[in-house]
């Protein structure tokens, strides 16, 4: 599979879990306990693995904003 059908995948990926990260925190006192742990830490480390592979895919642009 392409670096480009990859971010097409990716990209609407990380804005779910952005906006999980933002509705939880936000209404985090109306979700039972398990709930707030499940959407909020844990969507957490989802969205850093998927972040950090959007970056690495994403890498030779990132260096290039820098040159």
């Amino acid at each position: 599979m392409n670096k480009n059908k990859v971010n097409k995948v990716l990209v609407p990926i990380l804005a779910i879990l952005l906006l999980n990260q933002i509705l939880s925190g936000v209404f985090g006192r109306d979700l039972p306990a398990g709930g707030f742990d499940l959407l909020h830490r844990k969507g957490a480390w989802v969205l850093l693995v998927v972040a950090v592979l959007h970056a690495s895919l994403n890498w030779a642009w990132i260096k290039s904003l820098f040159r």
